[in-house]
């Protein structure tokens, strides 16, 4: 049985994503966001790391955060293992993994996956919805650019989602109260010359606390 994390009420989660030294453990586990995004064994990304490094930032994670794994076409050994042994409670597939390959990860795991979506039109939405992921999450692109895409292309959506792509304290409340994500996910928003910054992860841990969902 897949069942759903943090289901207790209605509020939006946060997830801070990239994270890469033992400073930015330490900011989040101050902050205390929902999930803890990891991109892992993908160098392309400047936010990388091993599966060395990803246990040992784990270990000094705060139990109340969730650790999410980001891969990007990796071989769906590397989520189902880093899944079925603990190091990771929830894998995101942000490359070109098509429904074969989540069908596949879902045959090797009972763990919860997302798969991101990079949204262009009102097709790429309707794919989105369609997908056999746990999670679906709306992006830009490829993640971590600080762009938003066209929200206007969202939908009311039934199932739950995160919201990526150019979310900062500035538009926080408007997305929340717009588009009415389950989550949103942060990233180039909360660093400081390339580097996560403390002061800006709390900032935007309690902005998303404080907003007043509109229904």
């Amino acid at each position: 049985m897949r069942e759903q994390p943090l289901k207790h009420g209605s509020r939006t989660r946060i997830k801070i994503c990239g994270l890469t030294r033992p400073e930015d453990i330490q900011a989040v586990n101050q902050a205390k966001p929902d999930f803890a995004g990891f991109i892992v064994e993908f160098p392309k990304s400047r936010r990388n790391v091993t599966v060395e490094q990803l246990k040992a930032l784990r270990e000094e994670l705060d139990d109340s955060i969730l650790p999410v794994g980001v891969f990007v076409n990796a071989p769906v050994e590397l989520p189902a293992q880093l899944l079925n042994e603990g190091t990771i409670a929830l894998a995101q597939l942000h490359g070109q993994e098509d429904e074969n390959y989540i069908r596949q990860l879902k045959t090797m795991t009972d763990q919860l996956l997302i798969k991101a979506f990079s949204i262009k039109t009102e097709a790429d939405i309707k794919k989105a919805i369609r997908s056999e992921a746990d999670y679906i999450l709306l992006d830009q692109g490829a993640g971590g650019t600080g762009e938003t895409f066209d929200w206007s292309l969202v939908p009311a959506i039934k199932r739950p989602w995160f919201l990526a792509g150019g979310l900062g304290c500035e538009n926080l409340e408007s997305a929340i109260h717009l588009l009415h994500p389950w989550a949103v996910d942060l990233s180039s928003s909360v660093e400081t010359d390339g580097h996560k910054a403390p002061d800006k992860i709390l900032e935007a841990v309690y902005a998303v606390r404080n907003i007043k969902e509109e229904i």
